[in-house]
């Protein structure tokens, strides 16, 4: 059995900073401005690196930045060198839908209450997290997110405010 490595949050942080997403993780995502996309997927992959870490599963609380992720995954290759270098494991897509017991509203209300804590881990000082409103602001038809209460609460209930 092989032994999984510890994830390494600044060996996270530095693969995120030096990723050269593809063209083509673009094609199913077209808000704009992708710049902001391209922010909030860089946030959320960080966000990932957290999680795995502390064997927790976090929500994508933006449907533009899930998107985005989808393009990515689907460029395999580098996809795969990416999960390695980041987290040295791939990081598995789990959509709603797919697992065998349906986790309901609650659950998916604990994992984005789990993003928020990852963030909390993860964010650099005076960095804001464009995660929680980024559909609204690019205009996603129906957006996701997570409310600025809903983000406020969970920080104050670990301590990070």
């Amino acid at each position: 059995m092989r032994l999984r490595r510890r994830v390494d949050l600044h060996r996270t942080d530095a693969a995120v900073a030096t990723l050269d997403l593809p063209p083509a993780v673009w094609k199913t995502c077209p808000w704009e401005p992708r710049d902001l996309i391209d922010l909030g997927l860089r946030q959320w992959l960080r966000c990932a690196g957290a999680a795995l870490r502390d064997g927790q599963t976090i929500g994508m609380p933006s449907r533009a930045v899930d998107e985005a992720w989808h393009g990515f995954i689907l460029c395999t290759v580098q996809y795969a060198a990416f999960c390695d270098a980041a987290y040295g494991r791939f990081l598995h897509h789990h959509p709603e839908g797919a697992a065998t017991a349906d986790p309901g509203p609650r659950a998916l209300g604990e994992q984005l209450a789990r993003t928020v804590t990852a963030w909390s881990i993860v964010r650099r000082p005076d960095e804001d997290c464009v995660l929680w409103d980024l559909d609204l602001r690019v205009g996603v038809r129906e957006p996701w997110g997570i409310s600025a209460d809903d983000v406020a609460a969970v920080l104050t209930r670990i301590g990070a405010r």
